[in-house]
């Protein structure tokens, strides 16, 4: 293997590791600044002109949260679908990712039961590997209508 195809390997592994660690950050906040940040993305939208809390009301703080989840394990799979192609076939690469974001979705809500005003719930892994399964439906469209 040459140097310059070896570093864009071990490249795409750090960037799924890094992806990784800001995960893990923003899960180690503390209740009260999780929902700040919510909050700021709230107002980020009504600025846009989407009023998206007359819209949605009291499930507006939620939607926000359950989306965050889907973003960051989407972006993680397709971080994972990246660098795993190098080594595995594709299908592997498919299955191998979603089974990488199932478990990091599990510790990760393992490690919110100790965060103050934070709870680990099954619910919000089952919406993590949502994102996952999201990211593989659409790399596959993507590489079907590319192979067209």
């Amino acid at each position: 293997m040459n140097t310059s195809k070896n570093n864009k390997k071990i490249l795409k592994y750090i960037l799924v590791l890094v992806w990784m660690i800001i995960i893990f950050k923003f899960s180690s906040d503390p209740a009260e600044i999780s929902d700040g940040k919510s909050g700021f993305i709230i107002e980020v939208i009504n600025s846009l002109g989407i009023n998206i809390s007359s819209t949605l009301g009291e499930f507006t703080n939620f939607a926000i949260r359950k989306t965050a989840h889907v973003g960051e394990y989407f972006i993680l799979t397709l971080l994972l679908i990246s660098a795993l192609k190098e080594d595995l076939k594709i299908e592997k690469t498919y299955w191998l990712s979603i089974l990488v974001t199932f478990l990091y979705a599990c510790s990760d809500e393992i490690h919110q039961r100790f965060v103050p005003g934070r709870a680990g719930r099954f619910s919000d892994v089952v919406i993590d590997l949502f994102g996952g399964i999201l990211a593989v439906f659409i790399v596959k469209l993507f590489k079907n209508f590319k192979n067209r």
